[in-house]
């Protein structure tokens, strides 16, 4: 039997145990993302989590101590104590307590006022299956035990409540200056004085209900489960599905959200004969034992007065504290997915096609994005993250609809999804992780009202939205994207850079449709260090003209060059592809129009040949450059490489300053690794130009200082195109299209009628 002097928390465990934390953290796969308000954990004292895997039982201590080097208190299995052997010796150690401790709720009470705080898990065990809403909408989770659905517990409840009693009857005794009686109490208490008491019983007693959401869940095999079942003669079903469930958790890339909810007073002003009575009844008790023994049917009056005025709050609070803590979900990809699922198959609907389906999830998202009311996983913030949601083109998405969790549910032929009917199924409660992981995600986010109104309101909508209406939204993606990365690469490590650059005009991407639309649109791509900025000017006179124009910001440009030395070639193709993406929605055919290496990129997507491509028309592309310390780069951005694995430094020569002719658009430092992609994307190119079939002009300055001007000859070259068209500007300026030299804007808007003209008759000869 435990007892008080057994259960001691050892502080050289404790800050063992989180020394071992924080460095195993680092060689596992799950990240920890603590979220809460300033001085929040310092004031809280009961700390109420959900449980729905093992590691919850101990993160909340690390993260706790971390974060204050407060010690914790938190409340086990019995089962975990039943046996005086090491692991049993270590989780008191720790701080752990049995739930079956003889007079635990006075102990913790005791805890909190000697400083300690308590971690409580008020469902009473994992609820795997994450259903904690009934059929009425009422919380309550399912007791195996049992066998049944119950309410969750109220131990936390009549902890505060009573303890909020047992300080407001303290300071009833202090105010009567009756020194004796809080001598007593602060012998009892294990305090060093009557100050120590008075301070502990001033303090609040605030219970702050959190949450800790997992992303993603995934059933696969792993090598923990393996390695129990080869040194074990098999495993029971139970625990083989924590590990293949946990283990995945640990040794994945898992992200581990652990959200605070707002902290909680539970005392409310005590009246004064309240506080009159509670101060009478501590001055003839003993202990705290003795107070939270009182009951409302048995003994004098006053004790069951007191039970009473205890009592009627406790199940109000529990409800209230069980609602803050659910509330802080954090809703991601797959909370979304799997409820839009549940509500298509709720309606009937055994498949839907995937334009369909993908439309409803992206309206969802943005539906969520603007409810302030929900918290959301940084990759539904993150606009890079879940923009290709709308094509199927989401890394998330597709982890999701082809894992091993939705092998049986969904199915997937070339046009639809098809839901299984195994998705209504029911299945065991220690099954259910396994066998049906779209009801628990969907379970997971049931509570949060908000995120169900946002996708019950995308699928609705989803039917009617139309390609314009869906292109301004990708735009809008754009514009956050372009802030995003803005306040990514604005942090400490970069200010020092920051503050060297000269560029002054604005880095967004830009959207123009006139009205009078010619039907041929634009996308304009900017080069290499610049911005949209850069072909802004040229943007406005193709808008006079009658062509819808889409300025692309490539990734990486137009906010820090921090943020460049981040990005790969591929993804500023892939900007180039959404811009493409955005243009279809507002013309009949489009031409790609790019400077500098915006050129090279533009014929990297024409040699896609993507539909309704009608030409390019690349400025000063590079093939060659002047620059001949560019065919040194791959190596020296290797060995850079290979400083920052051996050192905490940034490498060799992380940046290089930049002349640049318009260093209000530019970059003042280049960072080696975009020149390094800058090469790999030119190099890649002069494979790919044969693939390219459409017209195309090129313009290239005749004494260009970074391009060699032989780029353009070889270009043309090598281009599969039959319509292809060289005009040499005499210039030593790069910049000829920005600076508009040897009437640039002029040849390429004359080529540009051309295409437009064109289309015109292509059409005139289908209607014929």
């Amino acid at each position: 039997m435990d007892t008080e002097n057994d259960l001691e928390i050892s502080r050289p465990v404790y800050e063992w145990t989180a020394r071992a934390i924080s460095v195993v953290k680092k060689r596992l796969g799950v990240n920890i993302t603590l979220h809460h308000g300033k001085g929040q954990i310092e004031a809280g004292q009961i700390f109420l989590f959900n449980h729905f895997a093992r590691f919850e039982t101990f993160i909340p201590q690390y993260l706790i101590f971390q974060e204050t080097g407060a010690l914790c208190r938190s409340v086990g299995a019995a089962e975990l104590f039943r046996r005086d052997d090491a692991f049993s010796n270590y989780l008191r150690g720790i701080g752990a307590v049995p739930n079956d401790l003889p007079g635990l709720l006075p102990f913790l009470a005791k805890e909190i006022l000697r400083g300690r705080k308590i971690i409580v898990f008020p469902e009473g065990g994992m609820v795997k299956d994450r259903q904690v809403l009934d059929s009425e909408g009422r919380y309550s989770i399912y007791s195996r035990t049992a066998r049944e659905r119950r309410k969750h517990h109220t131990g936390a409840a009549v902890l505060a409540f009573t303890l909020e009693a047992f300080k407001a009857g303290i300071l009833a005794i202090h105010e009567a200056r009756d020194l004796r009686c809080l001598e007593s109490w602060t012998e009892r208490l294990g305090l060093e004085t009557v100050e120590d008491l008075v301070a502990a019983v001033r303090r609040p007693t605030l219970i702050v209900p959190a949450n800790i959401t997992f992303y993603p869940i995934r059933v696969s095999d792993n090598i923990l489960r393996k390695g129990v079942e080869f040194f074990t003669d098999g495993l029971s079903k139970r625990f083989s599905e924590e590990l293949l469930i946990e283990g995945n958790i640990l040794l994945k890339q898992t992200d581990m959200d652990v959200r605070l909810g707002d902290a909680m007073a539970p005392a409310e002003v005590w009246q004064w004969w309240e506080r009159q009575i509670f101060s009478r009844l501590i001055r003839r008790i003993d202990s705290l034992d003795d107070f939270f023994a009182l009951k409302r049917d048995k003994g004098r009056w006053d004790e069951r007065l007191v039970a009473m005025c205890v009592g009627r709050k406790t199940l109000r609070v529990r409800d209230a504290y069980m609602r803050e803590m659910y509330a802080g979900v954090t809703i991601n990809l797959s909370h979304l997915i799997s409820r839009l699922i549940l509500m298509f198959v709720d309606k009937g609907q055994t498949e839907v096609g995937y334009e369909l389906f993908h439309k409803a999830l992206y309206l969802a998202i943005k539906n969520a994005q603007k409810e302030p009311s929900i918290h959301l996983h940084q990759s539904l913030k993150n606009p890079d993250a879940h923009t290709g949601v709308v094509d199927g083109r989401c890394p998330g998405l597709e982890q999701f609809m082809s894992s091993k969790a939705c092998s049986q549910l969904v199915e997937r032929d070339p046009e639809r999804y098809r839901f299984l009917p195994k998705l209504c199924e029911e299945h065991e409660f220690d099954r259910v992780r396994l066998e049906n992981l779209i009801s628990v995600y969907a379970n997971e986010m049931a509570p949060i009202l908000a995120a169900r109104q946002a996708v019950e309101k995308a699928m609705n909508a989803a039917p009617a939205l139309d390609d314009r209406a869906l292109a301004h939204m990708l735009f809008n993606d754009e514009l956050d994207s372009y802030a995003w990365d803005g306040q990514c690469f604005s942090d400490r490590r970069c200010e020092e850079l920051n503050r060297q650059e000269t560029a002054t005009e604005s880095g967004e991407p830009y959207l123009s449709v006139p009205e009078a639309s010619n039907g041929l649109g634009i996308v304009l791509v900017h080069g290499f260090l610049a911005s949209p900025a850069e072909l802004r000017a040229f943007a406005k006179k193709l808008e006079a003209a009658g062509h819808p124009v889409v300025g692309v910001r490539l990734k990486g440009h137009g906010t820090s060059p921090w943020d460049l030395r981040d990005r790969s070639w591929q993804d500023w193709l892939e900007s180039v592809r959404r811009g493409y993406r955005i243009m279809s929605a507002f013309a009949d055919r489009i031409c790609l129009v790019g400077f500098s290496s915006g050129g090279a990129l533009a014929l990297h997507l024409a040699a896609e040949r993507p539909e309704r491509l009608a030409g390019v028309a690349a400025v000063s592309a590079p093939m060659k450059f002047r620059n001949k310390n560019l065919i040194f780069v791959p190596l020296v951005h290797g060995a850079a490489k290979l400083t920052r694995w051996v050192s905490s430094f940034e490498g060799i020569m992380p940046f290089l300053p930049n002349k640049s002719e318009h260093p209000d658009i530019n970059y003042r430092n280049i960072p080696i690794r975009g020149l390094y992609e800058l090469r790999r994307m030119v190099d890649e190119l002069d494979r790919r130009l044969p693939d390219v079939q459409c017209p195309v002009i090129l313009v290239q300055g005749t004494e260009d200082q970074i391009v060699d001007p032989k780029s353009a000859e070889m270009i043309r070259g090598k281009l599969g195109s039959e319509e292809k068209t060289l005009h040499m500007v005499p210039s030593r300026r790069h910049g000829i299209l920005n600076e508009d030299i040897g009437d640039t804007h002029e040849k390429l808007l004359s080529f540009l009628a051309s295409l437009a003209a064109s289309a015109s008759t292509d059409e005139l000869m289908e209607s014929v």
